[in-house]
């Protein structure tokens, strides 16, 4: 079976009609914010004697980032981000924090 188009300008203008639409509509549904500020990293180093736990607390205090969060997803945050499997740490072994102004 084989259609023929009639009128090739409606034909036009229903398309774009159509592709307008579904433009507006994932407008909508994007969820991304334009306002996002991504997160910047900073580095240290460990110590003699620091765990994840001291490091963790250190960080719920100073760092914005982890204001009101929970110590224990702070540490978890913190071996996700350094891909660690365990919570050793070793003296100058280099972490990245993420912190934010």
């Amino acid at each position: 079976m084989k259609l023929k188009i009639v009128n090739f300008s409606k034909f036009i203008r229903s398309i774009m009609l159509i592709v307008g639409i579904i433009f507006i509509i994932s407008l909508f549904i994007n969820n991304k914010s334009f306002s996002y500020k991504e997160n910047e990293f900073k580095e240290i180093y460990v110590s003699n004697g620091d765990t994840l736990w001291s490091i963790a607390k250190e960080e719920k205090e100073n760092n914005p980032y982890y204001k009101n969060k929970d110590i224990r997803d702070i540490v978890n945050n913190i071996k996700s981000i350094n891909k660690l499997n365990s919570g050793n740490l070793f003296a100058n072994q280099k972490l990245i924090i993420p912190y934010n102004n």
